[in-house]
């Protein structure tokens, strides 16, 4: 039982955060004698724009489903559209056609393979997500709040069948399993229920947004410092004796039902943060992830109990609640209060805060995986440790073992190096004060181990045509994790960097909350927006230029602003596919 310690390693495990290019509208072109014919055939649930369109073209207004244009063959010909469903528009694109070299087909090829890559890609994320779920819901079975709801489980069960210890029939194994399924659903539910309220648009949002950031930073704190000891978090008592109360003078599956909930109620002080880092690092990825997340989460922790409800006698072969179970609850408190640094640092990287630059943040780090494995060597301790924390197991030697070790590789980020194991983690390069080059972050025109960056975009290309040079334009996040894998895995991979090297690196934050000097009001998709702060800026420009919404999101550009490449490229590690992307 002890073994499964090692899972809590696990919580460090990065997500994903996938960059899409929306594509609803997929243009074909043919050439019949004196005419070319245009066809748009829409995506369901969207509608077609025209914006713009040659004056002499024949075509039919309805936009459903399909549309086609016949115009007069003279060579190349443009349509400029956008496109609507219920909750989104696209930016404005063209569609071009040239009779003599299929521009049409080349471009059909380019966005079905986008749109392949996307999907593949979004799968992916929910699986990820889902796995999150099973590990959450693992470490929650361990905790102090729900390890002793089990032998009350099995109480209810044998009291509620009237079957001898170890015996099982037809009707427990039955009622074990809608115990098992009540759990799931309750949780699954959760998922749905702050999907339905804040909607897709606010959920994308949620994983970026710096005031939840803080929100979720707070609430970690509070969480950790309740498992080492300073104070207890429970929800009203009189909430789960009722539950409780009630279950035992129901009947039928109504009295399981509010068992499950019984167990919700009572374990909230332990799931709670588990549950809450889950929804928010979930809603980052899809509609669907806070629900898929739930299920993993609730798949794991209804398994073990459904079991112990069926099989009352394997209850005697696991251990008794004791000091190994605060031992877990005190390792618990100290992942949660490093994985609380990440979300203070996507907040502190919005509002330009610095105070947890990269090397700020790798210190704590360090101090917080060091102490942990002097705790778990018996080194220190904390109020509910017992006399027997004092002596070292074979299981917290091996784990402490792990805790230190991963604390001296940190060390060397103190002075700039890259520690790949926490990209995902720790704030960019760029935030580091000091690196062993003798470079630190970039702003206008100053290099970084040679690469010439900027941070907005007018200054960029300025220097680009000035020094007739290539620009690698980059969207990305202070809140993205893939942004930060892609950097640690490919960006400053030495290969990678000698191509790099021969563009001007233009880097956008779409999160940057650092205001404007005025805001802008502009038009998007016929309404008025203002943009505020140099995000609003980018974040704009990404969706109206580029039409997409998602980071990271790379684009390769002449001096003049033209696109040097016509395919853009996202999330993928995939280091010869990059190098094959590069034009340089």
């Amino acid at each position: 039982m002890k073994k499964l310690y090692l899972l809590m390693v696990c919580m460090l495990t990065g997500l994903t955060l996938s960059a899409q290019m929306v594509n609803p509208i997929h243009w074909t072109g043919e050439t019949r004698g004196d005419s070319i014919y245009l066809t748009a055939t829409i995506d369901e649930g969207w509608h077609l724009n025209i914006i713009d369109i040659p004056a002499e073209g024949d075509f039919d207004e309805e936009y459903a489903g399909t549309f086609t244009v016949a115009l007069p063959n003279k060579g190349e010909v443009e349509v400029r559209y956008n496109a609507c469903d219920d909750k989104q528009c696209i930016a404005p694109e063209t569609f071009a056609y040239t009779p003599e070299n299929q521009i049409a087909a080349n471009k059909e090829e380019v966005v079905a393979a986008e749109e392949d890559g996307s999907e593949s890609e979004a799968g992916n994320n929910l699986w990820m997500v889902f796995l999150m779920g099973l590990l959450g819901g693992l470490m929650a079975i361990f905790t102090p709040c729900v390890w002793p709801i089990i032998p009350m489980t099995v109480s209810f069960f044998i009291k509620r069948n009237g079957a001898a210890r170890g015996t099982t029939n037809a009707s427990a194994i039955r009622d074990a399993l809608f115990y098992g399924l009540s759990i799931i659903l309750i949780y699954v539910g959760l998922g749905l229920l702050i999907t339905l309220i804040f909607g897709a648009s606010a959920l994308n949002a949620l994983s970026t947004n710096a005031v939840v950031n803080i929100i979720f930073f707070l609430i970690l704190v509070v969480f950790a410092a309740s498992f080492f000891g300073a104070f207890e978090i429970t929800l009203p008592s009189s909430w789960s004796t009722a539950l409780n109360a009630k279950s035992s003078k129901t009947s039928g599956f109504l009295s399981i039902m509010l068992m499950a909930f019984t167990l919700v109620i009572v374990s909230f002080s332990c799931t709670g943060p588990i549950i809450g880092t889950l929804l928010v690092e979930a809603a980052g990825k899809s509609l669907l992830a806070p629900t898929i997340g739930m299920l993993g989460f609730a798949i794991a922790l209804a398994l073990p109990f459904s079991l112990f409800a069926m099989f009352p006698s394997v209850l005697k072969k696991m251990p008794k609640s004791g000091g190994w179970m605060n031992t877990f609850k005190v390792t618990l408190a100290f992942l949660e209060l490093a994985l609380s640094l990440k979300f203070l640092s996507v907040a502190d990287l919005a509002y330009g805060w610095h105070i947890l630059d990269r090397e700020v943040f790798v210190a704590l780090w360090i101090v917080i995986f060091a102490l942990l494995g002097f705790y778990l060597l018996g080194l220190i301790s904390f109020p509910h440790d017992d006399e027997d924390h004092k002596k070292t197991s074979v299981t917290r030697f091996f784990l402490a073992t792990i805790s230190l070790s991963f604390a001296m590789y940190m060390v060397p980020g103190l002075w700039g190096a890259p520690l790949r194991a926490i990209s995902a983690f720790a704030p960019p390069m760029s935030t580091q004060d000091w690196v062993c080059t003798g470079n630190g972050g970039a702003t206008g025109a100053e290099s970084v181990n040679g690469q010439i960056t900027f941070t907005d975009y007018e200054e960029g290309m300025a220097y680009a045509r000035e020094h007739n040079m290539p620009v690698f334009l980059d969207f990305n996040g202070y809140g993205c994790v893939n942004c930060r894998k892609m950097e640690a895995a490919v960006l400053t991979k030495p290969e990678v960097e000698e191509h790099m090297h021969k563009y001007v690196l233009i880097s956008l934050i779409v999160d940057d909350k650092t205001a404007l000097a005025e805001p802008i009001v502009l038009e998007e998709n016929g309404r008025k927006v203002t943009l505020k702060t140099v995000g609003d800026k980018w974040s704009y420009m990404q969706r109206t230029e580029y039409g997409a919404n998602a980071q990271p999101y790379y684009v390769q550009l002449n001096p003049d602003g033209s696109r040097l490449v016509e395919s853009t490229y996202s999330y993928d590690e995939d280091i010869d596919k990059f190098l094959e992307w590069l034009k340089y």
